[in-house]
């Protein structure tokens, strides 16, 4: 049978989602918790990967077994075992052949910004009190809309097979203290979303203009797109199948 499990962590203390020797992941820990509820190796796939530090408020995986369970009674014992990072929301049963990676059809990210420091804020959203102009930055971001090839933002050596990628949201929203960049697509590169942030971060900051911004997407060039955001400020928030 297989099985979709779906949960959310907040990835402070984490090395990512995926198994890495020598570093603590989510996807390491949910494995050794079913695996000691299920009595059974237990080894999940991901929707995708989150870097070190990335948050997720809603994910999916998948795995395999043979071994008879309730899913609520398992639950309750999943929640106990992976810690206060981790919760585990729901798992049932999906046809055999449904794949949480590559049956996803789209992806949703937010990236939050705090605009003055809040202690409550800390570890999940990036403190930038600069200021910024934020009709420039909703300019560059529709730009997004008019290409598929996102090469300089993808992070280098990567064994993907193409960098092309179909946006279907790109929108900044001000939400009192926050400042949220809401981005859907049908997939995402490595660093893609925090390559995008930290490169509109510096049309806001005006060291770049929209015109400029384009043209970084066009020259296919990792080198010529801004830093990286910080990891903190950035959630996976949907899958959808």
């Amino acid at each position: 049978m297989r099985y979709f499990i779906e949960l959310a962590y907040k990835g402070t203390h984490f090395h990512g989602w995926q198994v890495q020797p020598g570093a603590i992941t989510v996807q390491e820990s949910i494995e050794k918790a079913l695996s000691t509820k299920l009595r059974t190796t237990i080894r999940l796939t991901g929707a995708g990967r989150t870097d070190a530090g990335v948050h997720a408020s809603f994910f999916v995986a998948h795995f395999d077994t043979d071994a008879q369970f309730n899913p609520s009674v398992v639950i309750l014992g999943l929640n106990h075992l992976v810690g206060q990072d981790i919760v585990i929301y729901k798992i049932y049963s999906v046809k055999a052949d449904l794949h949480a990676r590559f049956d996803a059809k789209s992806r949703c990210y937010e990236y939050r910004i705090s605009r003055i420091k809040n202690p409550f804020y800390k570890e999940t959203t990036t403190l930038l009190t600069r200021t910024l102009d934020i009709d420039l930055m909703r300019e560059a971001s529709a730009i997004l809309f008019n290409h598929q090839d996102f090469t300089s933002f993808s992070k280098l050596h990567t064994d993907t097979k193409t960098n092309n990628c179909k946006i279907m949201q790109a929108e900044w929203i001000e939400n009192g203290q926050l400042l949220i960049f809401k981005i859907k697509a049908d997939r995402f590169l490595r660093n893609m979303v925090r390559a995008i942030v930290g490169t509109l971060l510096d049309v806001g900051e005006k060291k770049i203009t929209p015109e400029e911004f384009e043209r970084i997407i066009i020259a296919k060039n990792r080198s010529l797109a801004g830093q990286s955001a910080p990891p903190e400020g950035l959630f996976l928030t949907n899958i959808e199948y």
